[in-house]
């Protein structure tokens, strides 16, 4: 799938009505103060970001994203993800269990109303240890893998939300209290429809941490030589089962995984750093420049070259 254009006809999801509108009000309100402009801005308190958008992309954005918890307040936005393709908006919040390679797509957002949402990255450890207050009989088992959730919205989960906008204003909270603000969405994300899903970010023998693992391994080692048998090893399991759970939780096998972040890396270091692109597949452990441009231009949708021209005069990326 070709992710550098627009997503075919995507479907337009309208504003959230009902009981949770005047909640997801207030939290617009507060992430627009602290977006004053479209972009992508990293709060003062550690792990969350607020986005703002007004107008919808023409193109795909690519980024790779860490574990976190996606709150959209106002708007729309598509994510792809290997061959899989996520809508959320208002209505539904977004989660990564895994770092990710994604493609992304505003498909909702206006001068009068712009796209807002949160970020909330997520720590694995600290879900660890509030599993155990969570499901102190123990985890449900769980049978699906994958590495994106999307789930209604949770309205406690909004208001923790708000409240978390609310105490940047006040420095003597955002230390002392916004932790346990935290801790109440991440409680309440555990307690929801995909909590048991979530819960296995925290287990070390669950499939989604031996792939987490691994991914880890693919983000600190991408330029070098990969074979599957050593990450299947690296992570106890047989490359058969290791390679049926990677797919499986990324939508993306171990080679199309590490060659995603190889081609992210590569545009990033020739936009960032003005690079040339021969050097950049270089640095990125292309070993032959030609191969390097056909894989770029048939994920990207265009040579290196012209890509860089087309990116150049973009002022929007982010995600």
């Amino acid at each position: 799938m070709k992710t550098n254009g627009k997503i075919a006809s995507p479907r337009r999801v309208d504003r959230a009505t009902g009981s949770n509108e005047p909640e997801l009000a207030t939290l617009a309100r507060s992430i627009a103060a602290y977006a004053p402009h479209d972009g992508s801005f990293e709060l003062r308190i550690p792990g969350l970001a607020a986005s703002r958008a007004s107008r919808t992309n023409a193109d795909c954005v690519h980024a790779l994203r860490l574990p976190c918890l996606c709150i959209i307040a106002q708007g729309a936005k598509t994510v792809i993800v290997g061959q899989e393709v996520y809508e959320y908006d208002a209505s539904r919040m977004l989660v990564f269990s895994v770092a990710l390679p994604v493609a992304a797509q505003v498909t909702q957002a206006s001068y009068s109303e712009p796209y807002l949402a949160l970020r909330l990255d997520l720590d694995p450890h600290r879900i660890a240890e509030l599993i155990l207050k969570v499901y102190p009989h123990g985890v449900p088992p769980v049978q699906e893998r994958r590495a994106v959730y999307v789930t209604p919205v949770d309205v406690g989960i909004i208001n923790a939300a708000t409240k978390l906008m609310e105490y940047l204003a006040q420095p003597g909270d955002v230390e002392l209290l916004a932790p346990l603000v935290v801790d109440e969405i991440l409680i309440r994300l555990l307690r929801s429809p995909i909590g048991v899903r979530v819960a296995q970010m925290g287990f070390g023998e669950s499939s989604v941490h031996r792939v987490a693992k691994a991914i880890s391994w693919l983000r600190d080692n991408f330029s070098q030589p990969m074979k599957v048998e050593d990450l299947a090893e690296l992570v106890h399991m047989s490359a058969s089962s290791f390679h049926e759970h990677f797919k499986s939780v990324t939508s993306m096998s171990p080679l199309q995984y590490q060659k995603v972040l190889r081609l992210q890396e590569a545009r990033r270091l020739m936009l960032s750093t003005m690079m040339d692109a021969s050097i950049a597949s270089q640095r990125v452990g292309y070993l032959s420049a030609s191969q390097f441009s056909r894989e770029y231009s048939r994920f990207f949708g265009s040579a290196p070259t012209k890509d860089m021209a087309r990116l150049r005069n973009d002022s929007r990326p982010w995600v």
